[in-house]
C-alpha cells in the first residue's frame, strides 16, 4: 500500500465521519499517541477522536472495508504497549468519551463511558456512599476503558479483585462496525457465552469498548493503614505469611523493597522508611469499626512477631494519604534514577512469594543487576523491576537473558509472566513460555472470529 496515498483517503473518509477538528496528523500529535508508559513509541498514520458510539462504528467500518490498522487509546498509562500502533494505520483516542452516564445507588452500579478517569469515578461513587475497588496506582491518569481492557488490578485486590468481577455489561464496536450489547445490569446472566468477560483483558484486540456497566459496592465505614518496616526482604515476606496464616484479609497487602525505598526517598524528598530499611509492608484493613480495630490489632502483632523493627499506624486521613501517596509514586522514582526501568508485573500464588523473591535474589547476583521489586504480596502480584544502564549493551544483554529466565522460572512457579499490566507487544515473544501452540491457536481462532482481517490492535499478544 502506498502509505502517503492511503493516508489521503484515510482522512477523507474519516474527517467526513467527525470533522476536520477532531483528526490529527501533526508530528507532535502523531508522536505523543504513539506511545504509553513503556516509552517504545510507533507514530500510526493520523489519530482521531470521535465523541460518539456512531463515530466510532463508522471509522471501524473505514478501517475494516479499507485493511488499515485500528489501535484504541484510552489514557496511555500501559506498560507493554498494549495502545502502540506497531504497524501505523489510525489510532482512535476515547477522550471525548468522558461522562459519568449513571450512578444508580438502588442497584448498587455505575454506567460509564471508556474515558472516565478511575480516581475520577472513585471520588463520585463515594460521594454518595457507595465504594469501586479496584485502585491501580495510575487511578488518577488512567481510564476505565483502558483498565477493562487490560483487566487492571491494583492494591485492593487481594479482598476485592480485579477489574473483571466489576463488568457488568458492555457496549462494543466489532472491527466491522456493527454495535452490539453483552451482559446486563442484573447480576446474574447466564444466557449465551460470556462475551463480557472475554472482553476484559482482551488487551483491544477483539472489540472496541464504548460504554460500560459497573458492579459498586458499599463503601467501607472504617479503616486503618498500617506501616511495618524490616531489617531484610525476606523478614517482610515473613510477614506476609503470618498476617495470611492468622487468617486476616486485609484490603491491602503491599511489600516495598530497599531499592525502591530509596528511590522514593531520593526522588520525593519525603522519607517512608529511613536510609538502611531492608523492607516496607503497608497493610490496609477495612470494614465495620469494631472488625477494624481488632483486624488492626492481629496486623501488628503478625508485623511485630515477623521481625518489623517499626510498626505505626496512621493517625489520620492526611497520614494515610502521604503513604498511599508514596506507593503511587514508586514506578515514577524509579524511572527518575535515570536507568532504563524494565517492568514486570509477574504473578504466583501467594504462598510462593517467598520463592519469587529467593528468585530475584538469585538474578541479581547471577546477572549482576540492580532489580528493585515491589508490589501486591496479598495476591503474589510482585512487579520485578529490572534497572539497567542504558548505554551499557552488556548490561542490556544480561538483563534480556534474566528477564525470560524469570518468566519461565515463575511458570514453573505455578504463576503468570503478567499479573494486571497484559502481554501488548513487550511480551509477545514469551507468550509460549505459558501458553501451549494449542491454547494459543485457540486464541487466535477467537481474534479471527471478532476480527477477520485482523486490523484491531495488530502486532499485539500474539508475537508477529
Amino acid at each position: 500500500m502506498n502509505t502517503s496515498v492511503a493516508v489521503e483517503g484515510l482522512v477523507l473518509a474519516i474527517v467526513g465521519v467527525v470533522g476536520s477538528e477532531h483528526v490529527r496528523s501533526d508530528p507532535a500529535s502523531l508522536d505523543a499517541y504513539g506511545q504509553d508508559a513503556l516509552r517504545q513509541g510507533h507514530a500510526p498514520w493520523l489519530v482521531v477522536l470521535p465523541g460518539s458510539t456512531r463515530e466510532v462504528a463508522a471509522i471501524a467500518r473505514v478501517c475494516h472495508e479499507s485493511r488499515v490498522p485500528l489501535v484504541v487509546r484510552g489514557a496511555g498509562t500501559g506498560y507493554t504497549g498494549g495502545a502502540v500502533p506497531t504497524h501505523g494505520g489510525v489510532v482512535m483516542s476515547m477522550e471525548r468519551l468522558n461522562r459519568i452516564l449513571e450512578i444508580d445507588e438502588v442497584n448498587l452500579l455505575a454506567v460509564v463511558q471508556p474515558h472516565v478517569i478511575t480516581g475520577d469515578l472513585q471520588r463520585a461513587v463515594e460521594a454518595v456512599g457507595l465504594f469501586y475497588p479496584p485502585d491501580p496506582a495510575s487511578l488518577d491518569r488512567c481510564s476505565i476503558g483502558g483498565n477493562v481492557a487490560e483487566c487492571a488490578g491494583g492494591p485492593r485486590a487481594f479482598k476485592y479483585g480485579t477489574t473483571k468481577r466489576y463488568v457488568l455489561a458492555l457496549e462494543l464496536v466489532l472491527p466491522t462496525g456493527e454495535i452490539i450489547r453483552t451482559g446486563s445490569k442484573a447480576v446474574k446472566n447466564v444466557v449465551g457465552y460470556d462475551l463480557t468477560q472475554l472482553m476484559v483483558g482482551s488487551e483491544g484486540t477483539l472489540a472496541i469498548v464504548t460504554e460500560i456497566t459497573l458492579r459498586l459496592v458499599p463503601r467501607p465505614p472504617a479503616r486503618a493503614t498500617v506501616l511495618a518496616l524490616f531489617p531484610s526482604i525476606r523478614a517482610a515476606v515473613e510477614g506476609v505469611t503470618a498476617l495470611i496464616q492468622r487468617r486476616v484479609t486485609p484490603a491491602t497487602l503491599e511489600l516495598v523493597d530497599a531499592d525502591s525505598l530509596d528511590a522514593v526517598r531520593t526522588h520525593t524528598g519525603g522519607e517512608v522508611a529511613p536510609a538502611g530499611t531492608g523492607a516496607a509492608l503497608i497493610v490496609e484493613v477495612d470494614g465495620m469499626q469494631a472488625a477494624v480495630e481488632e483486624e488492626a490489632v492481629i496486623v501488628i502483632a503478625a508485623c511485630q512477631g515477623a521481625g518489623a523493627t517499626v510498626v505505626s499506624r496512621a493517625v489520620d486521613d492526611q497520614d494515610r494519604e502521604r503513604l498511599w501517596q508514596s506507593r503511587r509514586m514508586l514506578s515514577e522514582s524509579l524511572r527518575a534514577t535515570g536507568l532504563l526501568k524494565i517492568n514486570h508485573d509477574v504473578v504466583v500464588p501467594r504462598g510462593r512469594v517467598p520463592e519469587l523473591f529467593d528468585l530475584i535474589q538469585e538474578l541479581k547476583e547471577r546477572y549482576r543487576l540492580r532489580i528493585a521489586a515491589f508490589g501486591h504480596a496479598g495476591d503474589g502480584n510482585i512487579h520485578v523491576n529490572l534497572m539497567v544502564n542504558r548505554t551499557d549493551e552488556a548490561e542490556r544483554e544480561r538483563a534480556r537473558q534474566a528477564e525470560r529466565v524469570l518468566f519461565e522460572r515463575v511458570v514453573e512457579l505455578e504463576g503468570s509472566i503478567s499479573g494486571e499490566h497484559g502481554i501488548g507487544f513487550a511480551k509477545a515473544r514469551y507468550i509460549d513460555i505459558e501458553l501451549s501452540a494449542d491454547t494459543i491457536a485457540l486464541m487466535k481462532r477467537v481474534k479471527h472470529a471478532f476480527d477477520p482481517h485482523g486490523i484491531l490492535n495488530p502486532g499485539k499478544v500474539f508475537p508477529d
